[in-house]
């Protein structure tokens, strides 16, 4: 299947419906700020290897996650008192760390500097996000994204502690309940973010949703809840 090739001159993607069966709706192009902005609102998302050209993708099936369908376990809820957190603190390291911790079965990330760069820009705007953990002062776990109006596209997740990273993802999901956030997308199914309630829907569901959103940039929750305290 023919697959398009997107203009360096141009910030139209193809449409996301039109994917291959794979999943990817386009290649090439660049990672410029406003590109990666487009594409979220059109539900599609780089995710490439280090040596590959960039991919463009909009998975079939999708994973999101229904906000009142998080399982805040009883063990994972004994936990979150043992960390402190914050938002939008140490945006860049976060991304850092996700980019360079180790995760089983793994190996490398597609989170290289380009794309950190451009998310660092998305982060100035009030556009990406981020959730830390912190251990006796120390960055011990996290998550980034962006918003897409009232919809929560994450990233990528780190922990140098246990369930540092889950505890993050709880918080997020709190404050997102709390302001009237829709669902959180999570990209491409895996059985971690499944084991925490996410669930698989078809793209054009999926699409559905995200259209029907507003688009508004939303940051002012973030800014007045920037440092928290469990």
């Amino acid at each position: 299947m023919y697959l398009p090739q997107l203009d360096n001159y141009s910030l139209s993607f193809p449409d996301p419906h039109d994917a291959n069966k794979e999943g990817i709706v386009a290649w090439g192009g660049d990672l410029n700020p406003s590109r990666l902005l487009k594409a979220y609102q059109n539900g599609i998302f780089p995710w490439y290897s280090q040596q590959d050209p960039i991919l463009w993708w909009s998975t079939n099936p999708r994973l999101i996650m229904e906000l009142d369908d998080f399982k805040l376990r009883r063990s994972l809820k004994k936990k979150l008192k043992k960390f402190e957190y914050a938002f939008d603190s140490r945006f860049q390291e976060v991304v850092h760390k996700c980019a360079s911790v180790a995760r089983k079965d793994q190996n490398g990330t597609w989170i290289n500097k380009d794309l950190a760069e451009s998310f660092n820009v998305l982060h100035g705007m009030g556009i990406a996000h981020s959730v830390e953990s912190y251990l006796d002062g120390k960055l011990v776990g996290g998550l980034y994204g962006l918003t897409i109006g009232k919809v929560f596209c994450g990233e990528s997740m780190f922990a140098e502690v246990s369930d540092a990273s889950k505890a993050a993802y709880a918080v997020l999901v709190k404050h997102l309940k709390v302001w009237g956030y829709d669902f959180i997308d999570c990209q491409v199914p895996t059985p971690h973010l499944k084991s925490l309630g996410a669930k698989e829907v078809s793209r054009d569901y999926y699409l559905e949703r995200l259209y029907k959103v507003n688009m508004d940039i939303v940051k002012n929750e973030w800014i007045v809840n920037k440092n928290l305290i469990n």
